[in-house]
C-alpha cells in the first residue's frame, strides 16, 4: 500500500508555491518530499521539519540559521539549498532533487564494491566535505543514507541539517548526534566535533564499501559505541584477502582513534586517497571482493524488494561513478577478459612480373645480405627520426626529489629547473607538477623541470579583537583567510557590534583560506525586570528604564490578572538581554469566570477533586475543631456562584 496516500501534505500546495507530489523519506528531524516549484516549473525536494520540533522556537531559529549557512556551500558534490520558509506549522527547506539512489541502496544490493568503485564514490564525497570544512562547517552525520548517487552516476552529499560551525560548537551538552556506526570516539566520549569526525566517518564508509560490512557491530548501540572507544578498525584485507596494502593504510589513517593522528580535514584525506590510488594497478582496482553479490544474488534480492532501487546507469557489475564536472566512467564488466586479440593475417598475393629466380639470385648470397642490411638501415633511420629519439616523461606526482631524479635518469632524461610552490594536497618536499607534463613526448637528451611542494601555505590569524564586524572581516580577507560563522555573546568590556574574540585565536598559524569564526559583543547584559501583573504604563516605564524596547502583542489572553494588565512577557523576568533588545507584552482580558461546584457535605478528598477539576485552587480551614474532621461544612464561594478560574476556594472542615 502506498503510505504517501496517508500523508496530509501529499497533494497540498505548500506556501502557495510548492506542490507536494510524494513522500521520499522520513528521518528523525524531518520528512523529505518530492515536489514541484510551480513558480519556476522544476522538480525539487522539500525537507519539512516534524511538527513537534517546529513548535520549539529556538530549534527553528537554529535550523533556519544553519540552512542559510549551508546555502552558501556552492559545490557540485553538495546537494544545494534553494529556499527556506514556513507555512503555518510547517517549516521547510527547498533543495535540489537527485533522481537516483543512496549509497545504502547500492551496498544493500551489491554487497562489497570493487576498490575502483569505492574510490570513485569516496573522492567526490571528500571533495564536498572539504569545501564544507574550508568554509568552517562540520557535517557530523556522514553515513550511506546521506550519500546520493544520481542516475548519471554523479555523487552528492546531502543532509547538512546537523552541521555546526567548526570553531563555535565544541560540545553538544551530553547529546550525541549522528549514527552510532559512524561516530568518532571523541563524539562518543565528549560530544566534541571538528572536521576530523567527518574524516573518521568516511574511513568507516570506505571500510564498509570495500568489505560489505561495518567494522564495529553489536547487539545494542552501547556495544557499538564501546568498540568505537576501545577497538581499532581492522584492516579491510582481513575480510578481503589479497586487498592492496595501500587501502588498509587509508582506512587506518582515517579511522585512527586518536584524532591527532588522523588527516586534519577532508581535503587532506582526499590527497591521501589520490596518492594511494595512483599507486594501484588495474588488477588491484578491479579486484572483485568475495562479499560482492553475484547477479543471481541481486536477482533474488531484487525479487524480495519487488524492484531494484539502483538506477540503470549503475547496473553493470563494475560501478562507474562520475566525478564532479565529468560524465560517468564506463568500465568493462567483470566477466569480459582484457586480453590482446590474436588476428590471422591474410596471405599476400604474389607480385606480378617478379621472379624469385631473377637477377638478385644470380648475383649471389652477398648481394642479398647487402640488400637486407640496406632495407633494415633505412627502416631504422625512419624509426629514429619519427620515434627513436623521443621518450615519454614518466609520472612523478607525489614523488620525492630524489625519487624523481632517479626515475628521470632511468628514462634517460635530465633534471631542469627545480622550483617550489604551496600545496594543500601534496606532501611537503614531493612533486606537484612537471614541465613537460607526465606522458609528454620529449627528446631523450632533454631535461624535465620539477615543482616541489612547500606544503600548505600558512598565515597567522590577525588580531581583530575590538574591531567592528565589517572591519574585522576585511582584515581577515586581506590576511588570506575567510570570515567564518558569527556568534554573539554578552560582554562588559567590548561595545555592542565589536569583535570579542576569534576562533582560532589571534596569532595562531592556520592554512591560508581557512575560515575564522568571529564572536561579536551584544553589549552589557541587562536583567529583564518582572512586569507581569502591572498595568501597561508602569510596565513600559520599568522596561524602558532598563534600556529595553517594548512591543505589545496583538492578541489578549484570559488570566488571573485584571483586564488591561500584563498577563505574559517574553523574554521572562530574570533573563539576560542586550540593551536595545525588545520585550513583548501580552495584556490580559481579565480572568475567565467559572461556576463553583457545591461541595458542602462532601469529604475533603471529594471536594478537592471537584474544585481542582473546575480550575480552582483549594485551601483548607480546619481550626481546632476540624483537626480530625473530614467533612466540608462551608466554602468561601457558594456553590453555583462564579469565580475567576485559578482563584482559591477556602473550605471549612469540621
Amino acid at each position: 500500500m502506498d503510505t504517501t496516500l496517508q500523508d496530509p501534505l501529499v497533494g497540498q500546495l505548500l506556501d502557495g508555491r510548492y506542490r507536494v507530489e510524494a513522500r521520499i523519506a522520513v528521518g528523525g528531524m524531518a520528512t523529505v518530499y518530492r515536489a514541484v516549484d510551480t513558480r519556476l516549473d522544476r522538480v525539487l525536494a522539500l525537507k519539512v521539519m516534524h511538527p513537534a520540533l517546529a513548535a520549539d522556537g529556538s530549534f527553528v531559529e537554529r535550523f533556519i540559521r544553519e540552512a542559510k549557512s549551508v546555502a552558501r556551500l556552492a559545490h557540485p558534490n553538495v546537494v544545494q539549498v534553494f529556499d527556506q520558509g514556513t507555512d503555518g506549522a510547517y517549516v521547510y527547506l527547498a533543495m535540489e532533487y537527485i533522481a537516483g539512489c543512496t549509497l545504502r541502496d547500492v551496498l544493500r544490493e551489491r554487497g562489497a564494491l570493487q576498490p575502483r568503485a569505492a574510490l570513485d564514490i569516496l573522492e567526490p564525497m571528500l571533495a564536498a566535505l572539504g569545501a564544507a570544512h574550508r568554509a568552517g562547517f562540520v557535517h557530523r552525520d556522514m553515513k550511506p543514507e546521506n550519500v546520493l548517487i544520481g542516475d548519471d552516476g554523479r555523487v552528492k552529499v546531502a543532509d547538512f541539517g546537523l552541521v555546526r560551525a567548526v570553531d563555535t560548537v565544541t560540545n553538544t551538552t551530553g547529546t550525541v548526534l549522528g549514527t552510532v556506526s559512524y561516530l568518532a570516539p571523541e563524539q562518543v566520549e565528549s560530544g566534541s566535533a571538528d572536521p576530523r569526525v567527518d574524516v573518521y566517518a568516511c574511513g568507516i564508509l570506505l571500510y564498509e564499501m570495500l568489505t560489505g560490512e561495518k567494522p564495529h557491530d553489536g547487539d545494542s548501540p552501547a556495544i557499538v559505541l564501546y568498540k568505537h572507544l576501545h577497538d581499532d578498525v581492522p584492516p579491510p584485507s582481513a575480510a578481503v584477502p589479497g586487498m592492496a596494502y595501500a587501502l588498509d593504510e587509508l582506512v587506518a589513517s582515517a579511522t585512527a582513534r586518536n584524532p591527532e593522528v588522523r588527516p586534519y580535514d577532508a581535503v587532506a584525506l582526499l590527497a591521501q586517497v589520490r596518492e594511494a590510488r595512483g599507486g594501484l594497478d588495474d588488477g588491484q582496482l578491479d579486484a572483485v571482493p568475495p562479499q560482492a553479490l553475484t547477479s543471481e544474488d541481486q536477482t533474488v534480492r531484487g525479487a524480495e524488494n519487488r524492484t531494484s532501487v539502483i538506477p540503470r546507469a549503475l547496473t553493470s557489475p563494475t560501478l562507474g561513478f562520475a566525478r564532479a564536472g565529468g560524465p560517468p566512467s564506463r568500465p568493462l564488466p567483470v566477466d569480459e577478459h582484457r586480453h590482446t586479440s590474436r588476428l590471422q593475417s591474410p596471405a599476400l598475393p604474389p607480385r606480378r612480373g617478379v621472379s624469385l629466380r631473377g637477377p638478385l639470385l644470380r648475383r649471389g648470397p652477398m648481394a642479398i645480405v647487402v640488400a637486407v642490411l640496406l632495407v633494415l638501415g633505412a627502416g631504422a633511420g625512419v624509426w629514429y627520426i619519427n620515434s627513436g629519439q623521443f621518450t615519454k616523461v614518466p609520472p612523478l606526482l607525489a614523488k620525492t626529489e630524489k625519487e624523481a631524479r632517479e626515475r628521470l635518469a632511468d628514462a634517460g632524461l635530465g633534471v631542469g629547473r627545480v622550483e617550489e610552490a604551496y600545496s594543500d594536497t601534496v606532501e611537503r618536499g614531493t612533486v606537484i607538477s612537471t614541465d613537460p607534463k607526465a606522458g609528454a613526448r620529449i627528446r631523450g637528451s632533454d631535461s624535465v623541470s620539477l615543482t616541489l611542494s612547500k606544503g600548505p601555505q600558512t598565515v597567522r590569524v590577525p588580531d581583530v579583537d575590538g574591531y567592528r564586524l565589517d572591519k574585522a572581516r576585511s582584515v581577515l580577507k586581506d590576511a588570506g583567510l575567510e570570515p567564518g560563522m558569527v556568534t554573539q555573546e554578552f560582554s562588559e568590556d567590548v561595545a555592542k557590534g565589536f569583535v570579542v574574540s576569534t576562533g582560532p585565536g589571534k596569532g595562531t598559524k592556520v592554512r591560508a583560506g581557512s575560515a575564522v569564526a568571529l564572536t561579536v559583543s551584544k553589549g552589557s547584559p541587562v536583567d529583564v525586570p518582572e512586569v507581569v501583573g502591572q498595568d501597561l504604563d508602569d510596565a513600559r516605564a520599568a522596561l524602558e528604564k532598563a534600556g529595553l524596547k517594548v512591543s505589545i502583542a496583538a492578541e489578549r489572553v484570559t488570566s488571573e490578572h485584571d483586564a488591561g494588565r500584563v498577563a505574559l512577557q517574553s523574554p521572562e523576568a530574570g533573563r539576560e538581554a542586550a540593551e536595545g533588545d525588545g520585550v513583548t507584552l501580552t495584556l490580559s482580558k481579565g480572568p475567565e469566570m467559572v461556576a463553583v461546584p457545591d461541595v458542602v457535605g462532601d469529604s475533603v478528598d471529594e471536594a478537592t477533586g471537584k474544585l481542582e477539576g473546575a480550575g480552582f485552587r483549594v485551601k483548607e480551614d480546619r481550626g481546632l475543631l476540624g483537626l480530625f474532621g473530614d467533612t466540608v461544612k462551608a466554602q468561601s464561594v457558594s456553590g453555583g456562584d462564579t469565580a475567576p478560574k485559578g482563584s482559591t476556594i477556602t473550605l471549612t472542615i469540621r
